[in-house]
């Protein structure tokens, strides 16, 4: 599948889900230890704002600090489509993905980002629907490329802290199972 469809996937199947939040929901816990679901969903939204920065050819000390603190204000699922819009545009942009980006760990060619960004709606759409009772079954091509790319990644990954050590499953796991524990998540979370 195409890099730029996969991405796309991820982002729609992640907005599905904020989509689904309740009223009641938005302080519920996640399986990411010290977030709630609207901090998991903050956090997504910045990292969408952040790319369309990046790939302008802001350097992180331009940005500063303008993607700190709360990105959703009142209406936390407007402020997650208008994000994820603007960041699917900023990716579609002819010639984008032959660029690069500048992230805290150096200049990036923009394609390894996207990667980054796929594994990043993926995995917290995941934490997401968990977290709200919602299908957690994603896309199985994006999960395909996801597992794919993070193989080769998985050690640099938890060497730098990035992703919390991966969890066992069963030797019969599917492949969504393996790449929400190979990012440290107990594929049974619950609640």
């Amino acid at each position: 599948m195409d890099l730029l469809e996969t991405y796309r996937r991820s982002l729609a199947e992640f907005i599905d889900r904020v989509e689904q939040v309740g009223p009641g929901q938005w302080s519920d816990p996640t399986p990411c230890p010290g977030w709630d679901v609207r901090a998991l969903v903050n956090h997504v939204v910045s990292e969408d704002r952040w790319s369309v920065a990046l790939l302008a050819g802001r350097t992180i000390e331009e940005v500063g600090d303008r993607y700190d603190g709360d990105q959703l204000g009142q209406e936390p699922a407007g402020a997650a489509r208008e994000a994820a819009a603007q960041a699917e545009l900023a990716f579609t942009r002819p010639t984008a993905l032959e660029g690069t980006v500048q992230l805290s760990s150096g200049e990036t060619p923009a394609d390894e980002y996207l990667h980054q960004l796929i594994a990043e709606h993926l995995i917290h759409g995941w934490d997401l629907a968990v977290a709200i009772g919602a299908e957690p079954r994603l896309d199985a091509d994006a999960v395909a490329e996801c597992a794919r790319w993070f193989a080769e990644r998985n050690a640099d990954y938890q060497r730098g802290g990035l992703v919390r050590p991966g969890t066992d499953v069963p030797a019969d796991a599917d492949e969504q199972d393996r790449l929400v524990a190979a990012f440290g998540r107990d594929p049974d979370w619950a609640p």
